[in-house]
């Protein structure tokens, strides 16, 4: 075989091309536009919608296992597709101590995310008041991140805990950082196996559709509530202590409280 036939030969195809470099590029376009579209035209609406006052019992479990673990999930991902191989193992990281770590860790973070979701949404649809103030992008973004997430934890279950094991960095964190140098390989994701696919496939979609969420207020970080002014409070004069004729009623000390 010539050198020009092995190298058409190793050339991603036309699907191929469309679905590892064109796609990608324009969820991450809507993703990028699409938040300065809604800060530019919905600032109002820049919040998760909380609905605490509505409902607290599940919401005091199921919101912390979720961020906790969707936390520990991203963090894992920075590592896992951004970071080559090559920087571990220059810090002392052996690659069995990193596949060890991360398969353990990362089914951990996972089911954790995966149980705070389930409660959070069996919260909204078991509650009619918070089942009123479920709209159409929240109908779009839960199973949408549900499924992202199931498909990561079964990929990671299927080829590393009862497969034999499966090196994602070789092959698809090779494809992500080559979307972000500009020298996009879909080559490597091409022969990854078909959930880790699937997984990469339904995380760009949910970059896509993130501005249009109630995701966004993942970049609202309340950093100034650590120098905003301190709030005063006092508590209420006890309804039956009523004061003699002429007497000033007592004031309850003032506490302060910075949030």
């Amino acid at each position: 075989m010539t050198a020009a036939a092995t190298a058409l030969a190793a050339s991603p195809s036309g699907p191929d091309m469309l679905l590892w470099v064109a796609v990608p590029y324009i969820a991450l376009a809507v993703c990028a536009v699409g938040h300065v579209w809604r800060y530019r035209k919905d600032q109002f609406g820049w919040t998760t919608r909380t609905t605490q006052l509505l409902e607290h019992r599940w919401l005091r479990w199921g919101s912390p296992l979720f961020h906790l673990g969707a936390f520990a999930v991203i963090g894992g991902h920075v590592v896992g597709l951004a970071v080559p191989a090559s920087w571990t193992e220059a810090a002392g990281i052996t690659e069995h101590a990193y596949h060890n770590a991360s398969v353990w860790m990362g089914t951990t973070a996972g089911l954790a995310m995966v149980t705070g979701l389930g409660m959070l949404c069996a919260r909204r649809l078991l509650s009619r008041r918070i089942r009123t103030t479920t709209d159409r992008s929240d109908k779009v973004l839960f199973p949408l991140l549900a499924a992202t997430v199931l498909l990561g934890i079964t990929a990671t279950v299927a080829h590393n805990l009862i497969g034999d094991g499966y090196d994602y960095r070789s092959t698809v964190s090779v494809w992500f950082r080559g979307l972000f140098t500009l020298r996009p390989e879909p080559e490597a994701i091409t022969g990854a196996p078909l959930l880790f696919q699937a997984h990469a496939l339904t995380a760009l979609l949910l970059f896509a559709a993130w501005p249009f969420t109630r995701l966004v207020h993942v970049w609202s970080a309340p950093v100034g509530y650590l120098v905003r002014p301190y709030l005063v409070y006092r508590r209420r004069r006890t309804p039956g202590a009523a004061a003699p004729d002429g007497a000033v009623p007592p004031v309850a000390p003032a506490r302060t409280r910075r949030w």
